[in-house]
This record gives C-alpha cells, structure tokens and sequence, in this order.
C-alpha cells in the first residue's frame, strides 16, 4: 500500500446487493464505441432528469413514479444486456428457430409503438383513443413482452450489439410508463378497482413482469422467489385455512392495484425516485472525486499501526462507506477488496477478515445520517421527522461499532498480532492537511440540521464533492462530472429495481389484509409475554430479510411486523427501528448471509463459516434492539441522565460481551466458566435497569 492508495476495482460494484458478480461492476472495460456511448448518455439523462426534477422543476407525484420506474427499467436493461455480450469476432448469428420467435415480436412491439403514438395523437386532439386501439395495444405489447423475455433466457447475442430480445425489454418499458402517462388519464381513479378493465390488468402485468426480470438480473433468484410466494398467495388465499385465508381478487384489480401508491408507486419507490437516485449520486460523486478514498486512507492513516490495525480501519471505513451506499454486499466488495487481504497480511484467519468486513458493512446501514436508505424509507413510513430518526439511531450505531471494535482488538490480542508498518501506511500529518475533503459530509449533516430539506442538503454535500475535488490532484471538470453522473445512475438502476419489486410484496400485503391478521396474531402473544411477541417478530423479519437487500428486506418487514408491534403498546419509532435492525441484519444472518458470502468470495474461505464468524462479530446488534423496548433511553427517548447511564452501562456491557465471545478479559484469557460469567454480566449489563445494572457489576 502506497500513501497515495489508489482506488480498488471493486469499488464500481458499490450499489449491488447480491452474491452474484453483476455485470454492470465491469462496465468500464466493456462498455466501448457507439453502444458505449448510448448506454453512457443514457445513465447522464437518467440521472440528471432527476436531480432536475428535485431541485429546479417538479413533477406530479405519480407521473414522476412511472416515469422513474420506466426510465430505471429501461437504462437497467441497457446496462445489463451490454455486459453479456459475446465480444469474439464474428457475424450476428440468428438460428432457424429464433427467427420464429424474432419476427413476430418485432411486429408485435412495432404495432404497440404505432398504436400507442396514434392513442396519444388521438388524446391530444380532444379525441378519446378508440376502444380497438387501447385493446391491440395492450395485446400487442403483452405478446411482444413474453416473447422477448423467454427469448432472452434462451438465446444471447454474438454481435456488437444489444440481443433484439433486450431491445424489445427497452421499448416494453417505456411503452408501459407512455400508455400510463400519455394515453390513460384515468390511472389513479381506474386502478385498483372493478372499474379496471383487460386492458390495463395486461399493460400492469407487463411492468410486474419487466419489474421482476430486471431485479432477477441485478439482485438473483432470492427476491425473486420471494416475490413468486407472495404472488400465488394473493391468488391461493381463499383455498387456505386460517391466518392466510382472503377472499381472492380477480387479475384485472389485483395487477392494477399494484400499480398504485398502495404497491410499486408507494413508500420503495417514492423513496428510490428521490433519496435513494440522490445520494447514491453523492456516492458516485464521491467515489470520482477520490473523497471517497480519502476516507479510507484517513482510517488507514489514524489505526493502521493500532493491533490488528487493517480490520479497525475495515470498521471505521465500511461504517462510512456503508451509511452511504444503501447496501451491505456492495459496500463489502467496495472495501472489503482492500481491507481483507491486509488483515490476513497481519495474520487475521481469512474467514475472521471475511467476517469483520461483512459484520462492519453491514453496520454502515445503521449510521446516521443516511443510514443506506433506510432512514428515508422510515420516514416516509411513519411519518417521522428524518431528523428525529438519525438522531435516535446515534447510541445504537456507537454501541453496535464499539461491539465489533472491541471485538477485533480482543482476537488481535489473543493471537498476538502487530499493526502495519510506517512504511505502508499513508502518512497520517498529510491526511489531516487534507481533512477539508471531509466537508461534503459536514455540509450534509450541517445543512440537515440547520432545516433543510434532505433534497437540498444532498444536493449540496454533492455539489460540494465536486468543489473540494478542485483543490486535489483529482480535478472533476466537465468530462468527470458526467462520468460521476452515469455512475450514479449504473449504481442506482439495481436499488430501483429493488425497490419496485419490494413494491409488489407491500402491494400484495395491502390488498391480502395479512399484515392486519398477523399483527392481531402478535397481539395474542404479547398477552402471554410481551419478550416472546419480541422474539417472534424478531425471526419473522429476519426470515423476509434472508436473501433480499437491506432496502426491500426492511420495507416488507415494515409491512408485516411494525404494525403488529405498534398494536401490542410499542411506540411507532421503536417498532420500526427494533424491525429495521433485523431487516438489515439479515445480510449476516446464517444460512442465508449475502454479506457474509459477499465477503467470503474475497477472503477466499467458506461461505457459511464466514457467515458464522460475520453473526459472531455483530452479535450485540442482535440484543440491542430488545433494549429499545426496555430502555427507550437508546433512542434518545428520555432526560440527559437516563440516556447517559444507559451509554455508560451498556457500553460496559459490550465490551463484557466481546470478551465472552472472544474468550480474553482484560490482559489475560478467560476459562469457559469466567465466560459463562462475562456473558451473563454483559447481558445484564446492556439490558438497561438499575437492579440489572448493579448485577451485572457484581
């Protein structure tokens, strides 16, 4: 490692959340000539039409929804299907039998597009489109739609071109937004209700079907799956016995109904469309000026020489990293790739190095002030002030990194293990002359605090990126600012799509009514015992979380838990903060631990055991939410004396912890039974009341 580290490669897959290498983590070196070019102004048009939406002109609420979900689908299936090209030399290939299935897709999705411009012609002379017209449209653009997805499952292009099947996906994507915007004026009153005909339950389905066949290529089967189950329960319900049972819905307002505020167009996407498309924009604004490298040289600079120096600055970095980008998986392979090799240089086990990485980026999602995207999600949930929320997240997020801090520095004592050397770390007099390149994070918290909206505080800390990267070798002029801008959009298109797919299940729980009747289940329950409601829901929103982003895994808990915590008596901030924790550590939660696994394909070691250590690693955040119950004083809920004895005890019990799971108290190992015994304290500890306090001291 040189002073001047440069930025790793992996850095591009910051916004993936998935075990699968996504292509778009290569798009600089495949992304070449015209195609190159298109696909590049694509992702500048996607996300400067955003920003200017935000900041400068502002669209209606739905119509900006549509928009943003079909330009996503659109510039996501660009993205994707130039990545897989075959880029041997040689001729397009078509067999025989693809013919059959290109030409008539081709005619089909022609004859959308002339039916869909005469319906627009049509609307905008006065005239209501024809009734045949609105039919052949939908029919046809439903046959071109099938047509092209199972052709791109089967076949792939050899060309230098995008496969036609893509092509048609792209043209599908904006068709479905253009008949919802500029030839049906009736979409809010019509959707969701008997009054929605075939027509518009075939134009919904083709964006249910686009929204799913993007997410599987950007975040895997998981989601996917997950999605199916919720789909054929909405359909199954009246032939199921108990909870699940529901009256059924017919296709035409059960696909409508999706389509609405209640499903892809609510909280995800109202989230995506602006803080989401917004601050991962910050990041990749970051990310090209090399701010975003400072902020790991600076971790390097300050602990590298500190025992087990590499896996303090692999907390300190990822927890940075981590509050930006929005996801676990990504922000370990956009850190991780640094940190893990370095910490098994200084003699970390590769899967403690995979384990540290995967605990830390996961825990980024937890610090304020953006919290991945989970802060803004909570909000336009609840209805919360976004700034009583970070604030409320501080304590927990300090404990939850003093946990894993401590925990790194007790291995590296046990095992004896040395920091970096002077020579390889970057020298720490020159960071702090460059400490400025922290102002885009003051500007932001600043301009949070002092009133501003989060759109116009994260359009400052962004343009201010931009500003400091003047006064570093690293200039951004014009060229770097588009590249920033089609970055912020290629590290966007996969939590978009996250985000509308995490629509459909909060649609499906919406119409079902399951929420409802799981959260008159928990109610139940709590009569009995309020810890075992607690432990329920714990494992619920864990179990919808495995496999899923953070994003979609909190915004589906949020539907099904919050409201049954908030019916058994628990305040609305602590319900969905206790079922945020769990949503987000679901990223490193065994068996499923995309985290972990994330982490363990760079550390070079098993995938479950690196699970197993990552869980181990973060195992306070596993008991600090049921603190929030009994102690709302974690979340700043209290006077100054209550929260102060709570951080000064509970941070005591953490460290108890840390030396129970580690097995080293103080300056000496600890034998089984002084364990048993630590853990115990630490237990008590961290639990919150004076009797538990004073126990845990004794």
């Amino acid at each position: 490692m040189t002073h001047e580290t440069q930025p790793n490669e992996a850095a591009a897959k910051v916004g993936t959340d998935g075990v699968a290498d996504i292509p778009i983590a290569h798009n600089e070196r495949v992304l070449s000539g015209l195609l190159g070019q298109t696909v590049f102004a694509a992702c500048v048009l996607f996300t400067a039409m955003h920003l200017y939406a935000l900041n400068v002109s502002p669209i209606e609420t739905w119509t900006f929804r549509i928009i943003h979900v079909a330009g996503g689908l659109a510039v996501g299936f660009a993205i994707t299907a130039a990545m897989t090209l075959d880029r041997s030399p040689g001729e397009v290939r078509i067999n025989r039998v693809e013919w059959f299935a290109l030409i008539p897709a081709v005619a089909a999705i022609g004859y959308a597009v002339f039916c869909t411009l005469y319906a627009w012609y049509m609307r905008e002379t006065g005239t209501p489109p024809a009734n045949w017209l609105v039919v052949h449209l939908s029919w046809s653009l439903a046959g071109a739609t099938a047509i092209a997805l199972v052709s791109s499952w089967i076949w792939r292009s050899s060309s230098r071109s995008i496969h036609w099947a893509d092509a048609i996906l792209i043209i599908a994507s904006i068709l479905v937004a253009a008949y919802l915007v500029l030839v049906l004026n009736r979409w809010r009153m019509a959707a969701g209700t008997p009054f929605a005909g075939q027509t518009e339950f075939m134009i919904a389905a083709v964006g249910v079907a686009l929204i799913m066949e993007l997410t599987r290529r950007v975040a895997g089967l998981a989601l996917i799956l997950i999605t199916g189950v919720f789909l054929i329960y909405a359909f199954a319900g009246p032939y199921l016995p108990g909870l699940l049972e529901h009256r059924g819905y017919s296709f035409s307002r059960f696909f409508t109904y999706l389509y609405t505020d209640n499903g892809i167009l609510g909280p995800t996407t109202a989230v995506s469309s602006t803080y989401i498309i917004l601050f991962i924009t910050f990041a990749a604004f970051l990310q090209a000026s090399r701010v975003g490298d400072y902020f790991i040289n600076f971790a390097f600079a300050a602990a590298g020489r500190a025992r087990g120096g590499p896996a303090k600055v692999a907390v300190f970095a990822s927890g940075l990293m981590g509050m930006i980008n929005g996801t676990s998986a990504g922000n370990v392979v956009a850190t991780g790739s640094l940190t893990i090799p370095l910490m098994k240089k200084v003699g970390y086990h590769p899967r403690s190095a995979g384990g540290i990485e995967a605990a830390a980026s996961t825990g980024g999602q937890i610090v304020p002030p953006i919290m991945g995207a989970g802060a803004f999600i909570m909000a336009e949930i609840t209805g919360i002030p976004y700034t009583e929320i970070a604030i409320a997240a501080l304590i927990p997020a300090g404990l939850y990194f003093l946990s894993i801090y401590m925990m790194v520095d007790l291995e590296a004592r046990r095992d004896g293990m040395l920091g970096m050397s002077k020579d390889e770390l970057p020298v720490f007099r020159k960071m702090v002359k460059q400490a400025y390149l922290f102002l885009p994070i003051v500007i932001l918290i600043g301009t949070l605090f002092m009133g501003y909206s989060v759109i116009r505080a994260g359009t400052l800390a962004m343009i201010s990126a931009a500003v400091v990267s003047w006064f570093t070798p690293h200039w951004m002029g014009p060229r770097a600012l588009l590249n920033a801008l089609s970055l912020g959009a290629r590290m966007a298109i996969p939590l978009i799509a996250v985000c509308a797919c995490a629509g459909i299940i909060v649609g499906v729980i919406s119409l079902t009514g399951v929420g409802a009747r799981f959260a008159s289940m928990l109610l139940g329950i709590a009569d009995t015992s309020h810890l075992m409601a607690l432990f329920f829901a714990m494992c619920i929103s864990i179990l919808l979380g495995m496999g899923m982003p953070t994003t979609a895994a909190y915004a589906v808990a949020a539907s099904v838990v919050a409201p049954g915590l908030q019916q058994i008596g628990i305040p609305p901030l602590v319900a969905h903060f206790f079922v945020f924790y769990y949503a987000v550590l679901s990223a490193i939660t065994p068996p499923v631990a995309l985290a972990g696994y994330a982490a363990a394909a760079i550390a070079n070691t098993d995938p479950l055991k690196t699970a197993l250590t990552s869980f181990k690693f973060g195992l306070a955040a596993f008991i600090v939410p049921f603190m929030f119950f009994y102690s709302p004083a974690l979340l700043m809920e209290g006077t100054w004396m209550q929260i102060l004895r709570v951080v000064v005890t509970a941070g005591m019990g953490i460290y108890l912890l840390a030396a129970a799971v580690q097995g080293w108290f103080l300056n000496g190992a600890a034998n089984l039974v002084q364990r048993v015994l630590l853990l115990a304290a630490a237990l008590s500890m961290i639990a919150g009341g004076w009797m538990t306090d004073l126990v845990g001291l004794g």
